[in-house]
């Protein structure tokens, strides 16, 4: 439930890009929020969203269980956006039979043309490149709607009610590929929806403070630190609000990379000024993650252990109320898909309650953040930039990294290699030129020739991506001889590995990490 008194509510129909519509609004400093299409709308309206959009979608809604609109929302009386399934539910709804399958299924760049003028298309030049992604269309418009734009192969590609602030278009705004999206979209947010664009990383800071200041109250916080970019800003959000009600607790799970609990601590403390203990638990990881292969059950062992050493952090002090992490917003969305809270995507490390022994309630105040926003918020902190232009890493850390059984001679082979790639990176400026970079020790020996001796040792995968957020991702184009680099210093320098490959998968359908 928002918290803000001008955001958008996205309905998900299952749509990959609807990521992405929030993505867009949050660049014209919109806040909104993804629901499913079948979230308890008495859930969503303290207070009422200032407009409704509905995401596109991969069925057809005259298919047999088609996701279904939930028709209170025109009692809103607020304004209405539908994308590509969206649209056409809007027409199904209104004519049962009005949405068939199109003699010209339309996949790809097309031309909008434009009838008629309107809010939502101002601005827009004539012919702009637009994205479709469809195999039905409108054949019978509501009365009550007009068409204000169509492409060769679509009569009607956006529409509007004659007497209502409701919009559809069959194409997708919030993709890269229209030229015209953002446009679209930022009409709908300051034109039709009237709204002010004011949610910005100060005026997020200052809300959250007052939000923990009043929740907290005279309590203590216990803050989980990974020595990422999200539980650091975390700390450093929730040490501004509360001072020394919080206490934070930064784990040596021998799953961090070379030196990484060091250095970190080192910032927590120097820097940052945080009120943090170290804790070395690597022993009891590596115990109970010795020979385990399954990634789901790596996540949950070392979710669990994290519970336990917190649990033994904090004896016998019974004034801890809370625990805080860093969850984000993607963790949130992938973990509820558009069918409802009982389908998900896949599990998440930071999302879901804790076990009912640690009587502890979550705080996670950078929940509806996208990585990006989570850095604005941490420069607007004061977080160092070497610092908060980290590459993400994940919370299970490099356990996630080694494919297959884990012991720590294989992380410490995985640690090596993950530290000259990304020591490559910084020394030939490809670092910040990449969103996230690692290495991958897969379970995979081959055979090799070193000087004149047979040698048979593990492979490792180097991985290189660009994105903005983590949702959609490339694979980075690395020059030829910085991999070639790369490759020779880590098969010369450890001895255990003796063949590098480069994973050259986008996201999708690849994910980034590979467990």
């Amino acid at each position: 439930m928002s918290r803000h008194n001008e955001w958008i509510l996205i309905l998900d129909y299952g749509s990959q890009f609807t990521q992405l519509i929030a993505r867009r609004l949050r660049e014209f400093n919109i806040y909104c929020e993804i629901h499913p299409f079948n979230v308890d709308l008495e859930d969503v309206l303290t207070p009422k969203p200032s407009g409704v959009i509905l995401s596109g979608g991969p069925m057809s809604v005259n298919d047999d269980g088609a996701p279904h609109l939930q028709t209170e929302i025109f009692d809103w009386d607020v304004p209405i956006l539908g994308v590509c399934y969206g649209l056409q539910l809007l027409s199904h709804t209104a004519i049962p039979g009005s949405v068939t399958k199109a003699d010209k299924r339309e996949y790809g760049r097309a031309h909008l043309i434009i009838d008629n003028s309107s809010d939502l298309l101002k601005d827009i030049e004539d012919g702009s490149v637009v994205w479709m992604s469809h195999g039905d269309h409108i054949h019978n418009l509501p009365t009550d709607f007009e068409i204000i734009g169509h492409t060769a192969n679509a009569e009607v590609a956006a529409v509007r009610h004659l007497n209502k602030q409701i919009y559809g278009v069959q194409f997708h705004p919030e993709v890269a590929h229209t030229d015209c999206g953002k446009q679209l979209l930022k009409n709908f947010a300051y034109n039709i929806c009237g709204l002010s664009g004011d949610w910005t990383a100060a005026s997020f800071i200052d809300e959250q403070i007052a939000s923990i200041r009043e929740k907290v109250g005279s309590d203590k916080v216990l803050c989980a630190l990974s020595g990422g970019v999200d539980s650091t800003v975390v700390a450093t959000l929730i040490h501004k609000a509360i001072g020394d009600q919080l206490e934070c607790v930064f784990v040596d799970n021998g799953l961090l990379r070379k030196n990484e609990f060091e250095d970190v601590l080192h910032l927590y403390t120097r820097d940052l000024h945080l009120p943090v203990r170290g804790v070395d638990a690597t022993d009891l990881f590596m115990e109970r993650l010795e020979g385990v292969s399954d990634p789901e059950k790596k996540r949950k062992i070392i979710g669990v252990s994290f519970i336990d050493v917190f649990e033994q952090e904090i004896g016998t002090d019974f004034d801890f109320k809370y625990l805080a992490q860093g969850t984000l917003y993607p963790d949130v969305i992938e973990s509820v898909s558009f069918k409802g809270p009982s389908a998900t995507i896949k599990s998440h490390h930071n999302v879901g309650g804790l076990p009912d022994k640690m009587k502890l309630d979550l705080i996670e105040p950078v929940r509806e953040l996208f990585k990006d926003e989570v850095r604005e918020v941490g420069r607007e902190l004061g977080i160092p930039e070497h610092f908060i232009s980290r590459h993400p890493f994940p919370g299970p850390g490099l356990g996630i990294r080694v494919i297959g059984e884990l012991s720590k001679e294989r992380l410490d082979l995985l640690r090596e290699a993950d530290k000259i790639f990304i020591d490559e990176l910084k020394a030939n400026h490809l670092y910040n030129e990449t969103w996230q970079a690692l290495v991958v020790l897969l379970p995979v020996q081959s055979v090799g020739v070193m000087g004149d001796e047979r040698t048979y040792e593990f492979t490792v995968a180097l991985r290189a991506v660009t994105s903005v957020d983590g949702m959609t991702a490339d694979w980075a184009h690395l020059p030829y001889d910085f991999l070639a680099h790369v490759s020779n210093r880590i098969i010369n320098e450890i001895k255990g590995i003796n063949r590098v490959v480069y994973d050259i998968s986008s996201k999708p359908p690849a994910t980034i990490e590979w467990e």
